[in-house]
């Protein structure tokens, strides 16, 4: 489920300096895009996620 997945993402950003996209598809399994859409859903909530 989609909420799962975002809260297991704000998990792991918190306990990690950096993450790759490519390793939470791998984590999540789900597509790159998928969690390039998730973190714009985290942003848009007001929770700070910095990309590059």
């Amino acid at each position: 489920m989609k909420i799962d997945r975002l809260l297991g993402i704000v998990m792991i950003l918190l306990q990690k300096d950096k993450v790759t996209a490519p390793y939470l598809a791998e984590r999540f399994e789900v597509s790159r895009r998928t969690i390039n859409r998730d973190i714009e859903d985290l942003c848009m909530t007001g929770i700070p996620v910095v990309t590059t």
